[in-house]
């Protein structure tokens, strides 16, 4: 009898928690720009309009370049992590504050927003 009513509420609750609607994930608001080197070695404007956070962006232009893209710019209202390496990996990262632009010198291939 125990074994049952156990897993009835086991079976209820799994349905219950199917049912219901799961959040949205949260977006940054805002935009995230960098400079890319095009073709034929034109420097162009990238952006990440309303990013998602908590999830690693690898920066789309740069995917098969051998060139990481530079001068990115924090317009959103989350903090961004950017990193040199694809994929949110190695040790070399920088953390922007939201409303905060780098120079040229900064080198990106990833970022995530908190």
């Amino acid at each position: 009898m125990r074994l049952r009513s156990a897993l009835a509420a086991a079976v209820g609750g799994l349905l219950l928690s199917v049912a219901l609607p799961s959040s949205p994930a949260a977006a940054a608001n805002g935009e995230f720009v960098y400079t890319y080197v095009g073709l034929n070695g034109v420097s162009l404007r990238g952006a990440l309009p309303d990013p998602e956070s908590r999830v690693c962006i690898t920066i789309p232009e740069t995917v098969d370049s051998a060139l990481p893209a530079f001068a990115p710019g924090n317009f959103t209202d989350a903090t961004a992590t950017v990193f040199l390496d694809a994929d949110c990996n190695g040790d070399t990262f920088y953390v922007m504050p939201p409303g905060r632009r780098l120079g040229d010198r900064l080198r990106l291939r990833s970022v995530v927003f908190s």
